[in-house]
């Protein structure tokens, strides 16, 4: 027997509360075979899943949650069971749940289970409020990566599919169609692209706030995912479960873009479609996908090609999960070191805020300036790239069965003078990059080469001064931000958009009396399935972790040693 196409839904709205509403399970729709365990491995079976959130004094969907916490599309944490819940009233903006229907038929593997996902609430106030100040046309529009880091075939024909069968649905029901936005079409293309890249299906918090959203009065979002390109299918998903059909059917919204993306994964097709409403449309909408600007004053096709980027992936590349256990780093959660004899050291995790004792992995590593952990041909093993004291920047490729290739130098002369942090800036291309910022405090982009030199550059900011630099999703957003330790020991978060730029907005101070601070290291996992944090070693021989899975620094923990002499890895 052939499998049955699988697929997956999500969708979040704006609400008005006064107070916070109890997590609420994931209800299931009705429509079509599906899988859905969000935090568990993925089984077909005949099940569906939704997520919705209801609209105040309109339409009531079952269910209100916030992916803030990455739901994985692969992994094994346990996924807690779903749970049922008093209907609230209309516009109440309380939750409540829908237990899945017995299957069709019998299922040959374990029965997925729903997780139980807080919901995030946008006050009346928020909307009513301007927003903050940004510049007109917004950095992350200005510089969108390509998706050449997917499937990067044309997705035109899948968008307009999309939006013609939810307006043929709206029409069907009485209500007036939804025109279309190149602007909005980005911000959902953008998420797509983000989502898809990361295999992680979830919502970007506070996505109406986004320039690209152009101050809506009310707002909704609803993903969906499948294992083949059927686009129509992912409308049918939507119409089959009450939560998302209700925002189909809202008659608030006048304007949406759909974002599709296409990997070569289990997963084959992402869409994301963002609706907004508006009291006057917004300059630019159009008709249709593709369509001309008969809606309003403006004209522009909906889908632009990209401008060339140094966020652009040389190929799109989906890395394989490998067995590590032999592997000399084994996990995003291991603490590697560099001892005074210069030996590399590794510390594997082994659960929350717990870690095997130090073992050898490396020799050598005592000219090193800083050493940074990262897959950085995205094979499936962790390498090392070592920033000499001789201004050479040289890659370690790890091997799966043990041990590392011989180094590849990717740059010479000047790498010295910099300082550095690697990771995903660019949310679309699954390649790490690197962030150097300069003594004259001008921050670069260096693109990732393969195993090639790096040379090519761009500038990301200015009037930037710290003594360390480490790239971190602090806020929880899906985008990597940048967390800079000035010499006075305090710490200013500066965030990212996925793009070559930062946002444009205040720099906060997260963060003060770090001044003994002279490692930070970004980790994964330590405190659960795709959690995030960071290590810091500290000038009295401790290493802490502070545990930013809520979108802000909690309490630190001590991480048992020795640690005497050993500097930490970035």
């Amino acid at each position: 027997m052939a499998p049955s196409v699988v697929g997956v839904l999500c969708a979040f709205a704006l609400v008005s509360s006064n107070a916070a509403a109890p997590p609420a399970a994931l209800p299931t729709g009705a429509a079509g075979p599906a899988s859905i365990t969000l935090a568990a491995p993925l089984v077909r079976n005949n099940g569906g899943s939704a997520a919705v959130s209801g609209p105040t004094g309109a339409l009531t969907p079952a269910v209100d949650p916030d992916i803030r916490a990455a739901s994985p599309l692969t992994g094994a944490a346990p996924v807690p069971a779903p749970t049922t819940a008093a209907p609230a009233p209309a516009g109440s903006g309380a939750a409540s749940a829908v237990t899945s229907p017995a299957p069709a038929a019998a299922s040959t593997g374990p029965t997925p289970q729903t997780a139980s996902i807080p919901p995030l609430w946008a006050p009346d106030l928020e909307l009513a409020s301007p927003p903050p100040a940004q510049p007109a046309v917004p950095e992350s529009a200005a510089a969108l990566p390509s998706t050449e880091a997917l499937v990067p075939d044309s997705n035109s024909a899948a968008i307009l599919t999309v939006f013609t069968k939810i307006n043929e649905y709206r029409v069907a029901n009485g209500l007036n169609t939804v025109k279309y936005h190149p602007t909005v079409a980005g911000l959902a293309q953008d998420w797509s692209d983000n989502i898809a890249t990361r295999e992680v299906i979830e919502h970007r918090a506070s996505f109406w706030t986004d320039p690209r959203a152009l101050s809506p009065s009310s707002a909704g979002e609803v993903i969906a995912i499948r294992t083949d390109r059927d686009a129509a299918q992912l409308v049918e998903w939507w119409k089959g479960s009450p939560g998302h059909n209700a925002m189909l059917l809202d008659p608030r919204f006048n304007v949406m873009g759909i974002g599709i993306s296409y990997t070569n994964s289990t997963y084959q097709i992402w869409g994301v479609v963002d609706f907004f409403g508006y009291a006057t449309l917004p300059a630019g909408t159009i008709d249709s996908p593709g369509g001309s600007g008969s809606a309003s004053s403006g004209s522009g096709g909906a889908f632009p090609p990209p401008p060339p980027s140094l966020c652009d992936a040389p190929v799109r590349h989906m890395p394989p999960t490998l067995n590590l256990a032999a592997a000399a780093i084994k996990g995003p959660g291991d603490l590697v070191s560099v001892d005074s004899a210069g030996q590399l050291l590794d510390r594997a995790s082994t659960g929350p805020r717990t870690y095997a004792p130090a073992r050898v992995i490396g020799s050598g590593f005592g000219g090193a300036k800083e050493v940074f952990v990262t897959d950085w041909d995205r094979d499936g093993t962790y390498d090392v790239l070592a920033q000499w004291t001789n201004g050479n920047l040289t890659l370690y490729r790890g091997i799966a069965a043990g041990g590392f290739q011989a180094p590849i130098t990717l740059g010479t002369g000047g790498w010295d003078t910099l300082t550095l942090a690697v990771g995903g800036w660019c949310a679309n291309n699954r390649m790490p990059q690197i962030l150097a910022l300069d003594s004259a405090g001008n921050l670069y982009l260096y693109g990732n080469k393969g195993t090639g030199d790096i040379a090519q550059r761009v500038t990301v900011a200015t009037g930037i001064y710290a003594s360390r630099l480490s790239m971190v999703d602090y806020d929880s957003d899906g985008f990597q931000d940048v967390l800079a330790l000035g010499a006075d020991g305090s710490v200013q978060l500066y965030r990212g958009w996925g793009t070559a730029s930062l946002r444009t907005e205040t720099r906060p101070t997260v963060a003060t009396g770090w001044s003994d601070v002279t490692g930070i290291r970004a980790l994964r996992n330590v405190t659960g399935l795709n959690s995030t944090g960071v290590a810091l070693r500290r000038a009295n021989d401790t290493v802490q972790y502070w545990d930013l899975s809520a979108g802000s620094l909690a309490s630190p923990s001590n991480i048992a040693g020795p640690w005497t002499g050993q500097r930490l890895a970035q």
